[in-house]
């Protein structure tokens, strides 16, 4: 491709006060320095979303969009979650660049690995997943939950690439396409590979915080696992359905069994016995509804529609975008 694309780097954050001051710079000359070996757009931009901040993320943010020109921000009006940030930072974007690429704030991940992806990109790939080269930086606790998780999305039959999480470029032409994409359970690293196109992988290390500390806390990984599993696969309702199927012909052999005895004069063994098998079926059938009721929750919350993001702020400079993609190839936006 020998037209410089135009590059949007978003970054959603959420009570980072203490890590901003510090990574919003390396982002800004990242970009400057891609820019000046010709391999992006001066136009490209370093572009915060704040998820609903109670601190002064917000107010750094515009702080630093007035000192460094190729910083811009939105705010939404709540806290929406990691991945409806995501999704607004992709939407405002769409309509001013040619490429996106979603990293996160802490600068953990490696900042090299975007002049990688913009390679790849410039090789005809239109997604370029980030992929990590180990979990060394882990704690143990998080290194093989991590791991689990992956296995099981693949186990259920997920499409979803191993060992990445949200560090992706993704073009101007698959977001056309993934605005179709209306689900309010959104699960990025799983709605990607449906659109499709052409792909490839680009790994990179994980470093630590550059401060601060993390704020996805283990019961916000669990319902992360879980709404990735649930919004994509069924296999977890077939898994109870078989279950309950073989069950109930062990119920059924053991009520044949006790008519044999009862006919036969045998005595029946006792209470124990008899609890365990009530207490496990019980068991199943409750684990089963709860199954169920995951599904029919995500069937209540896709009804009604809600708005996945409200945007309640832009930072002054917002504005001052510049000419969108179809001013500048003279078509009507």
């Amino acid at each position: 491709m020998s037209e410089r694309p135009v590059l949007y780097l978003i970054i959603p954050c959420f009570n980072e006060e203490e890590v901003l001051p510090l990574t919003a710079p390396a982002f800004s000359r990242e970009l400057i320095r891609l820019a000046g070996e010709g391999k992006i757009s001066g136009e490209s931009r370093v572009f915060f979303v704040d998820d609903g901040s109670e601190d002064g993320t917000w107010d750094i943010i515009c702080s630093l969009s007035k000192e460094l020109a190729n910083i811009r921000g939105i705010r939404e009006s709540r806290n929406m979650g990691h991945q409806n940030a995501l999704l607004a930072g992709l939407m405002e974007a769409k309509g001013l660049c040619d490429i996106t690429i979603t990293t996160d704030c802490d600068g953990q991940n490696e900042l090299g690995a975007i002049e990688r992806m913009v390679d790849a990109y410039s090789e005809g790939n239109e997604i370029v997943y980030g992929v990590r080269k180990d979990r060394k930086s882990d704690g143990f606790f998080k290194r093989h939950t991590a791991q689990i998780f992956y296995k099981l999305t693949i186990l259920m039959g997920i499409d979803m690439i191993y060992n990445h999480a949200d560090y992706r470029l993704v073009s101007s032409r698959v977001l056309d396409e993934f605005e179709d994409f209306r689900e309010v359970n959104v699960f990025l690293r799983g709605m990607f590979p449906l659109v499709g196109f052409r792909s490839t992988t680009v790994e990179y290390e994980m470093g630590e915080r550059a401060a601060g500390r993390t704020h996805y806390s283990p019961q916000k990984m669990l319902h992360f696992a879980i709404d990735g599993v649930t919004s994509f696969s069924i296999k977890p309702v077939r898994a109870f359905t078989i279950t309950g199927f073989i069950v109930s012909l062990g119920s059924f052999i053991g009520i044949i069994c006790t008519i044999i005895d009862y006919f036969t004069g045998g005595t029946v063994s006792g209470y124990a016995s008899l609890m365990c098998i009530i207490c496990f079926a019980a068991g199943i059938q409750l684990i089963g509804t709860g199954v169920i009721g995951e599904y029919i929750g995500k069937i209540y919350m896709e009804v009604k529609r809600r708005p996945r993001y409200i945007i309640s702020d832009r930072t002054d400079n917002f504005s001052d975008r510049g000419r969108s993609l179809e001013n500048r190839s003279g078509k009507k936006t």
